[in-house]
């Protein structure tokens, strides 16, 4: 086609300079008109058929109450804008295609060229906007109710192959977007199995097995399709029995199994990038650790779990992943018979040629009394075999090789002296062994790296510990019965990283209260390495600030300071402080403020007397603090004598927490102490304070909260207003919560006001009131339905509020929920 047109043009450009004179630039211009309006024809449709196929889906997710992304409607508003631009371009294009031979079609030409030219690039630039990476709506946070669409039947096969053509087609035009096949329930895993198997499923000897084979798929479609298509029509009892005891062995068990199910997923790993955690210090292995399970996400290997923070397989990848490393040409072959009853282990099934064995989670009550031949091994998981008691002294001499011997979550009392013989060990794992009393001396173990001693019932450190040279991570959390670590033991560990002794009996103390031979906190200093800390301390150390640089290095810790002190997770416990039972009067906290995200205050006594020595000795604000817990006190917290801080010493609060304050009368009692602004506060939430009227004073110091975004209040008798205004403060034009979204109320019957008469919410979310029966006037309008997504409380509240008319009240109907049993329930349990 470029060919002729280059041929063409040449004679007519010869043609023009003859005839034409003037008009010859336009002709050249025209003759690749023919190619720009296929381009042109082409990228629009394709433009259009986009953008159709954007609008069903913002049309389905409005009509599932989500909120549509303003880049999205831009878009979509910029594509019906060009469409009418191009209407009139279309138009001379027909007739540009119809015109020819006269310089007046010449000129027509050669316009439609020149507005083709211009528009192309809008609709190149369309098309590159029309990924949406993030979606076409909002994350909604409401529950959305799952609605059950079955398997297609058979005779429903021409509409599914009709619906698959459409997505077929989508994905030829849109490259970038891309698709996850979920899981099937086991009704639509079951109906499709039954359509690929034929009518073989029905016999009433093969049913059984046909229904553990699709469970054991897990509702993996392509699990399904192919198990279907490798038992059509087979009748025989013995084929079924096998393949459903070789599925469950992670063995390809029939034709076509491997080539079409394992060689794929296994096509997926091999993609993999490379690579162990190995060598590195801790925090460069967590983050090693985070990108290789992010590659295996990516791969389609890993999925995100049912909790933040976790990852769980598909039981056929996990299938797959170990025929990969049952089957292995490279000779590291593994074994691996985990969760799948056994009680013996059967050393037939050992070799030489083993390079990581695991028979965790099983129901093994003793392990052979022999050695076993496993001279490769680096890897042997007993994990999970609560039964176990013993570990013979042979068995683990023909394990030489060994760098990991996990024997977690067993009965076992004491270790064998041949662990002592595994030269190359990097990771001894005994968590929740809790009858674990004993161990041998460990020293001769130079390599060891981790060392997980975890709900163990061990009294003391074993002799030897001190020779760990290469220790990075001990881990003594839940060791109830820990009593003595000998002096020496922990500074001796030259390379420890990590320290984790959360909920451990053994209380450090400071050097001159110590016992005898006991270690201190002091040592602590001794470890150049470390990284991560928790420990309880017997009492607030008394620290100058060129004692606490080693502090200041460390990127994660946690001090349980004082004898009740325990652990209550929050947001913030990156860095966090417990201090609980302990009379803070004339205690300086400031050194441990100065690093501290989170600071947990409990049941502590002179909490007025240190609040004022804060204020008296600080030079600066405390910019790390995120998080405060003040719970279980009888402290007003009013500032004694005019002493209350000039500038704001916590900047950066995120999180106030108030729990159990006899005598506390309003949170203005601490702003007046510490000058704070809360300018950065996200959450308040109290409870159980009797004597609390209001929440804040909005007036000389506070005039809003901008970025409050969650209010939760429970059992306080005598509040009657959330925010209480000054005189001047009742004029101020701006919400105090132009961020709030969530707002939970419970048992508060004497709250009539939430906040000033006119005021609104805009962010606000959702609501829960329970058992206050006085509010009436909660902050909504008729523009808080475009914003609220739910509204619980009893149907008698409900029913009895005052509203600003009766419109309101309507709009906001369909966001309302009954809650009459949560509060019964909420009642009861408060009695």
């Amino acid at each position: 086609m470029e060919v002729v047109a280059s041929i063409v043009g040449s004679a007519v450009a010869a043609t023009g300079r003859l005839f034409c004179g003037s008009l010859y630039s336009m002709i050249k211009s025209t003759i690749k008109l023919q190619s720009e309006l296929d381009v042109f024809d082409k990228e629009m449709g394709s433009l259009i058929v986009l953008r159709d196929d954007v609008k069903d889906q913002t049309e389905l997710a409005e009509k599932e109450g989500k909120v549509i992304r303003a880049n999205v409607i831009e878009w979509l508003r910029e594509v019906d804008e060009l469409q009418l631009k191009v209407k009139p371009i279309e138009a001379g294009m027909v007739n540009s295609r119809k015109l020819s031979g006269c310089s007046f079609n010449c000129r027509k030409r050669y316009r439609v060229s020149r507005e083709v030219a211009e528009i192309l690039p809008e609709i190149e630039r369309l098309l590159k906007d029309s990924s949406f990476n993030s979606g076409v709506f909002y994350p909604s946070r409401r529950p959305r109710a799952v609605e059950h669409i079955p398997g297609p039947s058979i005779q429903a096969q021409t509409t599914a192959s009709k619906s698959l053509e459409k997505v077929m087609s989508q994905l030829e035009m849109m490259t970038n977007v891309e698709v996850k096949m979920e899981v099937l329930n086991y009704e639509e895993a079951w109906q499709l199995f039954s359509q690929i198997a034929g009518d073989v499923v029905g016999l009433e000897q093969v049913r059984p097995f046909a229904e553990e084979i699709v469970r054991e798929c897990s509702g993996l479609p392509l699990a399904i399709i192919t198990m279907g298509t490798a038992m059509r029509g087979k009748k025989m009892i013995k084929l079924w029995k096998h393949a459903l005891n070789e599925l469950r062995r992670s063995v390809p068990c029939m034709g076509g199994v491997e080539v079409k199910l394992y060689m794929p997923l296994k096509w997926s790993y091999d993609s993999l990038e490379e690579g162990l955690i190995d060598e590195q210090d801790y925090e460069d292995s967590v983050n090693r650790g985070i990108a290789l399970i992010e590659n295996l996400k990516d791969s389609c290997l890993l999925e995100d779990g049912s909790r933040d923070g976790t990852v769980k397989m598909h039981d056929v990848v996990r299938d797959v992943a170990i025929w990969i490393a049952s089957s292995s040409e490279e000779g590291c072959k593994s074994l691996v018979r985990s969760g799948i009853g056994l009680s013996e282990i059967s050393v037939g099934e050992f070799s030489s040629s083993l390079r990581r064995v695991s028979f965790m989670d099983n129901k093994i009550t003793r392990l052979p009394d022999r050695v076993i031949q496993c001279s490769e091994a680096s890897t042997l998981l007993l994990q999970g075999n609560l039964p176990l008691d013993t570990v013979p002294e042979s068995f683990l001499q023909g394990f030489e090789a060994l760098r990991v011997l996990n024997i977690s979550g067993s009965r076992i009392q004491s270790l064998p002296s041949s662990v002592l013989q595994l030269g190359d060990l990097h990771a001894l794992l005994l968590r929740d062994c809790f009858y674990l009393e004993q161990l041998p001396s460990l020293g001769e173990l130079s390599r060891l790296q981790v060392l997980d001693l975890c709900a163990t019932r061990i009294r003391e450190l074993p002799r030897g510990m001190e020779n760990l040279n290469n220790l990075r991570q001990l881990d003594l959390s839940r060791t109830h019965y820990l009593k003595t670590i000998k002096a020496g033991i922990i500074s001796g560990l030259s390379c420890l990283e990590v320290l984790d002794m959360t909920l451990s009996a053994y209380h450090l103390s400071v050097k001159g209260e110590v016992e005898e031979e006991q270690t201190s906190f002091e040592e602590l200093g001794c470890l150049e390495r470390l990284l991560v800390l928790s420990i309880r301390l017997d009492r607030i150390p008394c620290l100058s600030s060129e004692n606490v640089t080693w502090i200041n290095k460390l990127r994660r810790f946690q001090f349980f300071i004082g004898p009740t002190a325990n652990s209550l997770p929050t947001r913030h416990d990156k860095r966090r402080v417990t201090i609980s039972g302990l009379n803070l009067s004339g205690e300086w906290i400031g050194w441990l403020l100065g690093n501290a995200s989170s600071l947990v205050l409990k049941n502590c006594l002179g909490l007025n007397e240190m609040l004022e020595d804060l204020v008296i000795n600080s030079v600066g604000c405390f910019v790390c603090l995120k998080s405060l817990t003040i719970a279980s006190s009888n402290s007003s917290l009013r500032p004694g004598g005019g002493i209350a801080a000039h500038s704001d010493l916590l900047p950066n609060l995120e999180e106030l927490h108030l729990q159990d304050m006899t005598y506390l009368e309003s949170i203005s009692e601490l702003v007046g102490h510490l000058g704070l602004r809360f300018q950065k506060l996200k959450l308040i939430e109290v409870t159980r304070c009797s004597q609390m009227k209001y929440l804040i004073f909005c007036g000389h110091f506070i005039l809003t909260l901008p970025s409050l975004e969650v209010i939760k209040v429970s059992f306080c008798d005598k509040l009657d207003e959330l925010f209480s205004y000054h005189s001047r403060q009742k004029m101020y034009p701006d919400p105090v919560g132009p961020s709030l979204r969530i707002l939970e109320l419970k048992n508060l019957p004497k709250l009539r006001t939430l906040c000033r008469h006119e005021e609104t919410w805009p962010c606000l979310e959702q609501v829960k009131v329970i058992k206050c029966n006085l509010l009436r006037k909660p902050p909504f309008t008729n523009q808080s339905a475009d914003v609220l997504k739910e509204i619980r409380g009893e149907s008698q509240w409900w029913s009895t509020l005052d509203l600003h008319d009766d419109r309101t009240k309507s709009s906001l109907q369909p966001y309302f929920h009954p809650a009459e049993d949560e509060s019964n329930a909420s009642q009861n349990l408060w009695k």
